[in-house]
Parts: structure tokens; sequence; C-alpha cells
């Protein structure tokens, strides 16, 4: 039997969930997608569990979205788009900031790239190794943010920072990334799991009830007025995206590795 996709382990009150798909950069596909809600929905109903802590195993933390041949991307799992229009990955800021309202730490252990940049985002506190790298993913594949991206993002980046993130597609490292924000702290590579395991069980000393009040009080700041509302926009403009001709080019060239050419539709 294969191993899990996603590990889950419970020690001094930390829920630790391990994206587990290292021989493709744990990309999501839609059994990972749809093991992370899960696993997000069973802790925010665990009364044993104080703090979910969300890393990577091996080298990275998330490459996105799998766009490899033998599993091609769809936002929607098959047969879901008529009775659903959210998805996994439209659920991940609904089950992390919301459901759960208890502290979600994001160990960004490698490279995060689009929707895995995205669940990071989603996190209410975000610890990078200094290995970690950044990329927005999106324009690249010749669509729009998702996994309530356009959201998180500009609360930390502000409007114009967000936007010039997103479409100047450049990938930043740990040291820019804390600059900007996007991350709280770094730790050495060499001691980035220590530090990480150590930090989410300090969390979890907080009073509970304390903790859980206080994520669902700031978590209301910059809330949309309708959460699920915008992330079924975003999702929309997402497959309109892939759809569309410049995505479908967009997909050819990032797998045949060239310079996309886009035709405005």
């Amino acid at each position: 039997m294969s191993d899990p996709v996603l590990l889950e382990e419970t020690r001094e009150g930390v829920r630790f969930l391990r994206l587990n798909r290292p021989e493709r950069k744990n990309a999501l596909n839609n059994e990972l997608g749809w093991a992370i809600v899960a696993a997000f929905e069973r802790a925010a109903h665990d009364d044993t569990v104080r703090v979910v802590g969300v890393t990577g195993q091996g080298d990275a933390f998330c490459s996105g979205a799998d766009l490899g041949r033998d599993e091609p991307y769809t936002p929607l799992s098959s047969g879901d788009a008529a009775v659903d229009d959210l998805g996994w990955v439209g659920r991940f800021p609904l089950v992390i900031r919301l459901r759960c309202d208890k502290p979600v730490v994001a160990g960004v252990n490698g490279v995060a790239v689009g929707a895995g940049l995205a669940l990071a985002l989603c996190a209410d506190v975000r610890i990078a190794s200094s290995a970690a790298r950044f990329h927005p993913g999106y324009a690249r594949a010749g669509t729009s943010p998702d996994g309530g991206l356009s959201w998180t993002l500009p609360q930390v980046l502000g409007h114009e920072g967000a936007m010039r993130f997103l479409l100047e597609q450049e990938m930043i490292d740990a040291p820019t990334a804390l600059a900007l924000g996007m991350v709280g702290e770094i730790a050495e590579a060499s001691e980035f799991q220590e530090r990480f395991r150590v930090y989410c069980e300090r969390l979890a000393e907080v009073a509970p009830i304390a903790a859980r009040q206080t994520k669902r009080l700031v978590t209301r700041v910059g809330l949309p007025p309708d959460l699920e509302a915008h992330l079924r926009e975003e999702m929309a403009y997402v497959y309109r995206g892939l759809s569309s001709e410049d995505g479908r080019e967009a997909v050819r060239a990032i797998l045949e590795k060239r310079k996309p050419e886009f035709r405005g539709r």
C-alpha cells in the first residue's frame, strides 16, 4: 500500500499535518486537496487539538496545483461542477480561517507556489525556512488566484503590493517574504523543523478559550461581507482562465518548458 498523501500526528495539543507527495513537490491533486479539507474539519471538532500546524514532507511546502500529464488539473473534482462550485481549493479559507477557530501555523519548509501559497496564506501564522521560496503561479498558468489568495494577500501586502506580486511573477526568497510581511519569522533550514514544532507547542499552551475567541475576533477584521460568494467568483474566474485559449497555451508552455504565446482569447 502507498503512503497517505497527508500525514497526521497529534502531540502536546498540536495536530501536525504534513503534505506527503514529496516526489511531486507536494503538488495538490484532488486526493490531497480533499484530505487537507477533511483534516482541518476533524481538527476543528476535536477538543484535544488546540493548534494546527501544516507543513510539507521533503524539500517543498507545496508547489501548487499538480499540472502533470498523468492527472490533468481541474479546479473541481469530476462531477462536482453541477452541484458544487467551490471544490477543495475554495474550501481552504473557509475551513482554515472560519470553521477552525484554533490557531493555524504554516511551516513553509520550501517552495510555496500558487495554490500552495494560498494554503500558507490561509494560516494565522507563518514560519519560513531559510530555504523557502514563494511564487504566485497563477498568471503563469494563464489565470487568476484561487484558494482565497485574492482576499488574504491584499491583507498582507496591500492593494498595490498584491497586484505587483501576482502579476510580476517573480520568485522571492524568505528574507524578501519577511520584509513584505508574508511570513513572520525565518528559521535556519537545519533548525526549521524543531523551531516549527516548538512554536506550535508554545501556542498550544495558551488558554484554549482565549486562543479561539481571539482568532474569531481577528478573523472578522477585513472579512468580505460574503466570503463564500467571493470564493465562488474566484473559482469561476480560475475556470474561465484555464479554459481559455491562453490558459491552455500557458499550461502547455509550462509542461514543455518554453515561453507561452498569448493571444488574448
